[in-house]
């Protein structure tokens, strides 16, 4: 009996099938799954595009993910609802569909294309499904060749059940790892204020009492600041936090958030420099988060500068429709041998981890929020002379 024409077409994509499963199966870390994912689902099935959607079980949206079609910076904020979607039919029908021609579909989400500036003609798309749960969607968009079939919905659907299986695990593995770290940079505060309030019960003059309160105190805060940041980076890393657009003065952004910390400098003999260039004006993006980040860089350029230094906050524009947002310290700089790590979470630069206090989340959560935002952070310091820490920001439309 003669093997069917499309034969040698299943037997090479089973046999890719199988090295991508390898693939998934070892990579715990998110971003770089999801990435390999839609690469392969684009490459089986022969797309244009494909994008994968997990569900968010507090507003119960879709959310993109990740796209081969779209920027990281397109696709925050946006969400595709369960009712009135063909992904949201299939989260909830868990099951595979095939749409030849959208513009005939009255579920066919189009907001996602006017935002994109792509254009879907058709869609094929299965559901995400672990341990008998919907958790997603991954969809191809516009077969290059001929139409999707029911050998595309087959490929398609074994790419996506191993898939699930990989996300589940990465999620698991990204929260032990944290939770393990949380825990661990806990204990140092919770130490010190077991320790001082056992220091309190004894009979101490009233001025060692009072050092001892501010202790506390201070390590409360310390433990305040840390779950907070830790949070907030769970939920990014998640794709929980949802970013809002809206377009807002930069310059008026810069000068607000120097007056902030602009106290604390002056207790520090600090001299305040704002620099503009004059094109620098609206930009599209989240403000409150944008804030977040250009507040974190302040206060640490103020607690890590010399006293009487100079703080140097600094807007300009770079190529790609973009802004470049700088804070220039003049403190002791950062040892080479620590650049590397700065970005990474609970990091500390060793020899100022017992001079100046912190979380040592600050950063990682910045930079987490500038990429997810389009943009990109950096730093560049000089040893004994100050640091500069800068990231850009897409200007938008």
């Amino acid at each position: 009996m003669m093997a069917p024409p499309h034969a040698p077409v299943q037997q090479t994509r089973l046999e890719r099938l199988l090295e991508i499963n390898r693939t998934l199966a070892s990579t715990l870390e998110q971003s770089v799954l999801l990435r390999n994912i839609i690469d392969a689902a684009r490459e089986l099935i022969g797309a244009e595009a494909a994008s994968i959607m997990l569900a968010d079980t507090q507003s119960g949206e879709l959310r993109f993910e990740a796209a081969t079609n779209m920027e990281s910076s397109q696709m925050a904020g946006l969400v595709v609802p369960i009712n009135g979607s063909i992904a949201g039919w299939i989260f909830t029908h868990r099951e595979p569909i095939i749409v030849p021609d959208t513009s005939t579909d009255t579920r066919w989400h189009r907001k996602v294309d006017d935002k994109t500036a792509f254009v879907t003609r058709s869609i094929m798309g299965v559901p995400l499904i672990h341990r008998n749960q919907a958790i997603g969607v991954v969809q191809c968009l516009n077969k290059i060749e001929d139409t999707f079939d029911a050998d595309d919905t087959v490929t398609l659907q074994a790419l996506a059940d191993q898939a699930a299986i990989a996300i589940v695990n990465a999620r698991l593995f990204q929260q032990s790892d944290l939770i393990s770290d949380l825990v661990h940079e806990l204990r140092t505060p919770l130490g010190a204020i077991l320790a001082t309030t056992h220091l309190l019960q004894r009979n101490l003059p009233e001025e060692k009492r009072a050092e001892l309160v501010k202790t506390i105190q201070r390590e409360t805060e310390r433990l305040s600041t840390l779950t907070t940041e830790f949070l907030d980076i769970s939920r990014l890393e998640s794709g929980r936090i949802q970013f809002k657009r809206e377009p807002f003065a930069l310059p008026e952004l810069l000068a607000e958030s120097l007056e902030v910390v602009r106290h604390q400098a002056q207790a520090r003999g600090l001299g305040l420099e704002l620099r503009l260039a004059p094109d620098v004006s609206l930009v599209v993006t989240d403000r409150a988060k944008i804030k977040q980040v250009v507040l974190n860089l302040l206060t640490n350029a103020v607690k890590y500068n010399r006293e009487d230094g100079r703080l140097t906050l600094a807007a300009t524009t770079v190529a790609d429709g973009a802004y470049r947002i700088s804070v220039t310290d003049t403190g002791r700089g950062i040892p080479p041998e620590s650049l590397k790590n700065l970005f990474q979470k609970f990091y500390r630069v060793p020899e100022s981890e017992n001079v100046v206090g912190g979380t040592g989340l600050g950063l990682s959560l910045a930079r987490k929020i500038v990429e997810l935002l389009g943009g990109e952070m950096g730093v560049e310091s000089t040893y004994g002379v100050g640091s500069t820490f800068w990231f850009t920001l897409p200007v938008g439309e």
